[in-house]
């Protein structure tokens, strides 16, 4: 006897639709699968076979093909463990054919027949919803997640005994259809953990800080070990404007992907901060894999990549970021799939100015020219070129710290960040753009428009700095940016002064 039930797999944070056909017959005892499975779905036949028999099902003794529609496309994970299972149960006649139609199901199955949680969920129950599917069957240790997803009903399944059941007689036996619900308090009208306040001194490092927080511009800080830098990166999502709910959505659909979703929080609220270690893979940066998996950077998506101790990053994994960094997103095109993550990250560096860390203080920083050249050079001058602000930082003097601290606090200066964002989406209206960062070449005249005095000043700019024309563009953004923060409709000479003091400085970055 033959059956379809739809489920699905997930391919990179994309749902495929997936035809779980069984055919149970007369013959040797056999189960195979076919179909393009991965080793996960290889090894279903075990997990599925035992949970049926240690469940009190019929498991039987016949002949059992599986067959995965579309079969060229490769399948992995254990979330068609119970569809293949209530295959197995209506193939051999314990359960009738129409009671599966509008209905999907996934979820993996324990040896005792428990339906355990998988990756992925909410973007199934998405697609399904999307396709005008009446029900999905889940596991219940996902279904914080699913129920995020209105316009289907959503059945929670704890193990392979109760799916039959509610099969065999919805009515007698239903299973629980629970609605999202979330009492918690909005995690952006919280205290952030890291507070700007808790910075003291480095006020140049703290207005680049917002700066790149209002108009979404990457940034590197140069210091020696100590003064602030992972403290003040730490800072820089609780200035970041609330997540809106399509973007809530976009975070927690690829946490679900990538199974870092806990029972307790299955909606992402607000900003994130990924700060993969310096001996991470281009993989483990960029995503891919035998099994398509997101890497750091779409981990970072709507977020915060903070790469600490830059130059000690492989260079080839550095310049790895250059497209992700311009496109916003991360192709991956491999012989058996072709995906792709979305990657629209603010990047944050930071880095030491030296070997030891301590140039260009001779007194405490021993390194030989060379040295620092080799050291300087771990960074190529196309992702320097691709950095919007950098500050370099110095210790900062007890006296500074006795005078006491008077900078805004986040939540402070997140007001100020949502000012200027509100300006650019004003601005931006209908068009491709969303922050002054994204501004092409061939829209910058428009958008950061000068007038005599100014464009004198940055023509004379250009010219005193050696700037090529990406700097020069890079500096009218910023400026653009300044502007906004002070919620000013043109850009004035102060602002073409400060944003030109965040190039990388010359006398260092020539030693590259």
């Amino acid at each position: 006897m033959y059956c379809n039930i739809t489920s699905c797999s997930v391919l990179g944070v994309d749902p495929i639709p997936i035809n779980v056909e069984v055919d149970v017959s007369p013959g040797l005892p056999s189960f195979s699968v076919v179909g393009s499975p991965g080793a996960e779905i290889k090894e279903a036949k075990d997990r599925v076979f035992t949970a049926l028999k240690n469940s009190g099902l019929g498991a039987p003794l016949s002949k059992i093909t599986v067959n995965l529609y579309p079969a060229d496309l490769r399948k992995d994970g254990t979330g068609l463990d119970l569809p293949i299972a209530v295959g197995i149960l209506i193939s051999s006649g314990q359960l009738k054919t129409e009671i599966i139609r509008d209905t999907w199901m996934i979820g993996e199955l324990g040896l005792n027949g428990e339906v355990k949680p998988v990756k992925g969920v909410l973007p199934v129950v998405a697609k399904a919803s999307s396709l005008g599917v009446k029900n999905i069957i889940v596991p219940a240790g996902n279904a914080g997640e699913a129920t995020l997803i209105r316009g289907i009903n959503i059945l929670c399944a704890t193990d392979i005994s109760s799916v039959y059941n509610y099969l065999k007689d919805p009515n007698s036996a239903p299973l629980d259809s629970p609605e999202y619900t979330d009492d918690s308090e909005s995690d952006d009208l919280l205290s952030p953990e890291y507070d700007f306040i808790q910075v003291s001194g480095q006020e140049t490092a703290k207005r680049a800080s917002i700066i790149s927080a209002a108009g979404f511009h990457s940034m590197l800080m140069s210091g020696p070990p100590g003064v602030g830098k992972s403290l003040i990166a730490k800072c820089i999502p609780g200035i970041l404007p609330p997540l809106s709910e399509k973007e809530k959505i976009e975070m927690t659909t690829i946490m679900s992907v990538a199974g870092k979703l806990s029972d307790k929080k299955a909606l992402i609220k607000s900003r994130g901060f990924e700060a993969p270690h310096h001996s991470i893979t281009v993989h483990g940066l960029l995503g891919g894999g035998a099994t398509p998996k997101p890497g750091a950077v779409t981990l970072a998506h709507r977020s915060v990549l903070f790469l600490d101790e830059l130059t000690e990053f492989d260079r080839h994994t550095l310049d790895a970021l250059r497209q992700p960094i311009e496109d916003k997103k991360v192709h991956i095109s491999r012989v058996n799939y072709q995906v792709e993550f979305p990657a629209d990250f603010l990047l944050v560096c930071a880095m030491n100015p030296c070997p030891c860390g301590y140039y260009p203080d001779r007194n405490k920083c021993n390194c030989t020219e060379p040295e620092i050249k080799r050291y300087l050079g771990k960074i190529s001058g196309p992702v320097l070129d691709r950095i919007d602000l950098c500050v370099e930082m110095t210790p900062i003097k007890l006296s500074d710290m006795k005078a006491g601290n008077n900078t805004m606090s986040s939540l402070e200066m997140r007001q100020k960040v949502i000012s200027a964002r509100n300006m650019q989406k004003k601005r931006y209206a209908n068009t491709a753009y969303r922050f002054n960062s994204e501004l092409k070449g061939s829209d910058i005249e428009k958008y950061c428009h000068l007038g005599e005095k100014e464009k004198a000043l940055a023509e004379t700019l250009y010219e005193k700095l050696s700037l090529s024309l990406r700097s020069y563009h890079r500096m009218l953004r910023i400026s653009r940016t300044l502007a906004d923060l002070d919620e000013s409709e043109e850009i004035q000479i102060k602002h073409l002064y400060e944003a030109a003091s965040f190039r990388p400085n010359p006398s260092y970055w020539q030693k590259m």
